[in-house]
């Protein structure tokens, strides 16, 4: 994807900074369900979490600080791939039963590959995200949050995960809208708080930074040896280790930022795919790196355990007790709003695969896991999730494969016409006319994934039909409501 888009993550990343938090952001007359902000609020609140304060610490006891560097490698390409789907994500994007705008992997997988073949795929993804809802947005959020409290407060893991529990089924009774104002409350102030801190540690630590940037480089390509209570890596630990935890982290690759993206108020996809694409800059370029030089400058790396590293890097480098503070209180309000956008994900999946009663089933049954991810093993969490990211990534880079000619073709047709993204929804509308794309139709028309043929036409107006039966098309009672 980054090279058939030309680099799309370096080239327009100004644009796509300004689409998300400029005076870009501010457009009239945009559909959807909620602001575009917000949609990249709930999917960095499902990607900003244990990832990046645990996961980084987990990575490096493991592939050493080598797998800083790797992690870097793969958000840089992931913003790519992170582009294509959010842009899939709105471009195909419909409405469910009840009128709810619905979209992501499971939605334009079987309508953008309208065969067998994507049927596959959209039920595969929707398989392996609901399974996945339970370990990366569900049982490792809750270990972490455990961990830290009973480490920081002495709080008990079975206390912790009672409320847990309850705070999980509150939030979630008020669906999207209900996430999305906790999401963007929250997520803004706890990141702001998190990269002050760190960023004054490493102020205070700066001595430190050249050794930091020797290890990571150094590490990335050569073996290292045991050092502490570092037991030694390898490159290729290293490479997956980095891997690993910066998919887990930034979600890159694996659709699931695509279905909060799906119901963003937004005028074309490609804006909101450079908005979302900014997610993985975010997560990972700036408050994994952060997390990773607060814990190599402070020297903890190769001392401490996982699942406290950071807790113990921050209360090194900050005054007084305030260091594993800050950390706790980030992982948890980060922990949870993870919890809650991860919760919608595999609700909207268990929908396409159950109907609502299905979805309701599967909101009881996520608070209990969210409880008792408090009380697992640690290892056995992450091991789970690990193996639920791949199976869930495989279906959607597939269709990413398949898909990438449309997204290419209508990336450049958009910003053929409207290089600067200054135009407006009126603007957008009669450039786009009846070209592929056109908003219009993606969010006023529901589709029958159960039907032989839940593809649209290009234009999205018309289902896909025989000639020869066009005419019982026109005659049915809703074709008016379906042509424009």
């Amino acid at each position: 994807m980054t090279v058939r888009l030309r680099g799309i993550q370096f080239r327009l990343f100004g644009k796509a900074m300004s689409l998300g938090f400029g005076r870009r952001s501010k457009q009239n007359g945009e559909k959807g369900e909620i602001s575009s902000f917000a949609a990249m609020s709930t999917a960095l609140a499902a990607t900003v979490g244990t990832g990046n304060i645990v996961g980084v610490a987990a990575a490096m006891s493991l592939g050493g600080p080598g797998a800083l560097f790797w992690m870097w490698i793969t958000a840089l390409f992931g913003m790519a791939s992170k582009y294509a789907e959010c842009f899939l994500g709105v471009r195909f994007r419909t409405r469910d039963s009840s009128g709810q705008l619905t979209g992501g992997p499971q939605v334009y997988l079987v309508r953008g590959i309208p065969n067998k073949f994507g049927r596959f795929l959209s039920m595969m993804f929707a398989v392996c995200c609901v399974v996945a809802t339970f370990g990366i947005g569900n049982m490792t959020q809750g270990n972490a949050i455990a961990s830290n409290l009973e480490h920081s407060f002495s709080v008990p893991p079975v206390l912790t995960a009672v409320v847990l529990a309850i705070a999980t089924g509150l939030a979630l009774i008020g669906g999207i809208r209900s996430i999305a104002k906790v999401t963007t409350f929250m997520v803004p102030l706890m990141i702001v708080l998190y990269i002050g801190a760190g960023l004054y540690i490493i102020g205070v630590n700066f001595s430190g930074i050249p050794e930091a940037f020797r290890l990571i480089f150094t590490g990335a390509f050569t073996p290292m040896g045991a050092a502490g209570g570092f037991v030694g890596s390898t490159v290729m630990m290293a490479i997956q280790m980095g891997a690993a935890r910066s998919l887990f982290s930034n979600e890159s690759g694996m659709g699931t930022a695509s279905i909060a993206a799906s119901v963003a108020q937004t005028n074309h996809p490609v804006r909101q795919g450079l908005v979302s694409m900014t997610q993985t800059f975010v997560d990972t370029l700036v408050v994994i790196s952060i997390t990773g030089f607060v814990i190599l400058t402070t020297g903890v790396w190769n001392q401490a355990d996982t699942a406290t590293m950071t807790s113990i890097a921050f209360s090194t480098g900050l005054p007084g007790e305030w260091g594993g503070i800050v950390v706790t209180i980030c992982l948890v309000l980060l922990g949870y709003s993870t919890v809650l956008g991860w919760a919608y994900y595999g609700e909207r999946n268990m929908e396409r695969l159950a109907g609502y009663k299905g979805a309701a089933i599967y909101r009881v049954l996520f608070c209990i896991a969210a409880g008792l991810g408090a009380l697992a093993p640690l290892t056995l969490v992450w091991s789970f999730s690990d193996i639920m990211n791949g199976l869930m990534a495989i279906p959607n880079l597939i269709g990413l494969v398949i898909l990438s000619g449309l997204v290419v073709r209508e990336t450049r047709l958009y910003l053929k016409h409207d290089p600067h993204f200054t135009a407006t929804t009126d603007e957008i509308d009669r450039f786009m006319g009846d070209h592929p794309g056109a908003l219009d139709a993606q969010i006023d028309h529901d589709i029958d994934f159960d039907s032989e043929n839940p593809a649209l036409t290009e234009t999205g107006s018309m289902p896909i039909v025989q000639a020869d039966d066009a005419a019982d098309v026109r005659n049915r009672p809703d074709a008016a409501s379906s042509t424009k």
